[in-house]
């Protein structure tokens, strides 16, 4: 009886564990430009109240990448598009990024694109401190953490890992747990659709991974 308890409480806290890695989080630091208001857009380096009107109604962008393409088919230059990115910024999947995409992120560098991709599969934020600190320290390590996201697992995410999606919200906390088990994305897209609309609830799947 004392070796099925211990096998069983064993069972639990790997379950726990298992729970807590695969969950994901969004790093927090930077307002996201698919959710951000329209005169807030307008407000940042290099913007104006025409293209901001034009952005808002392109996105969501399904990458920085393509938000850099539209901010510069807007007539701005690299160095404009840049100084947006230290306020606002279309966050990276850390597992799905590619290289054009880490390199929009100010300051990371050919570096980060070889780290980042070298790492993966991220599974959570205290791998992500281990092994970017070691190459730029912890002060760096977390404003990098600002550009880019761990998946979040809509059948295991924490209250808080959803509240970190930006725009999410206590309501599609409710929603989120609601409906699991989550099965595909076009249960997603029929289910959160109903509360938000088809362009937000695209812009939300950016953030979450069903495993």
């Amino acid at each position: 009886m004392t070796w099925t308890r211990n096998l069983m409480a064993a069972a639990t806290i790997a379950a726990v564990a298992l729970g807590t890695t695969a969950s994901g989080q969004v790093g927090k630091g930077l307002a996201d430009l698919n959710s951000m208001p329209e005169s807030v857009l307008a407000a940042l380096p290099g913007m104006n109240a025409a293209m901001a009107k034009a952005f808002v109604a392109a996105r969501p962008f399904g990458s920085i990448t393509l938000a850099n393409a539209f901010l510069l088919g807007q007539k701005l230059t690299q160095d404009q598009a840049n100084a947006i990115y230290a306020k606002a910024f279309v966050h990276v999947n850390l597992n799905t990024g590619t290289r054009d995409e880490i390199l929009l992120i100010p300051g990371a560098g050919n570096r980060m694109v070889r780290e980042f991709n070298e790492y993966r599969p991220w599974k959570m934020w205290a791998q992500f401190d281990k092994e970017i600190s070691k190459y730029v320290g912890q002060a760096e390590t977390d404003r990098l953490k600002q550009y880019v996201f761990i998946p979040v697992n809509l059948n295991t995410a924490t209250d808080d890992d959803i509240l970190s999606i930006p725009g999410a919200g206590p309501r599609m906390v409710r929603e989120f747990k609601e409906y699991r088990p989550w099965k595909t994305k076009e249960q997603f897209d029929k289910e959160i659709a109903k509360y938000v609309g088809a362009t937000e609830t695209a812009r939300l799947w950016r953030y979450v991974v069903i495993n």
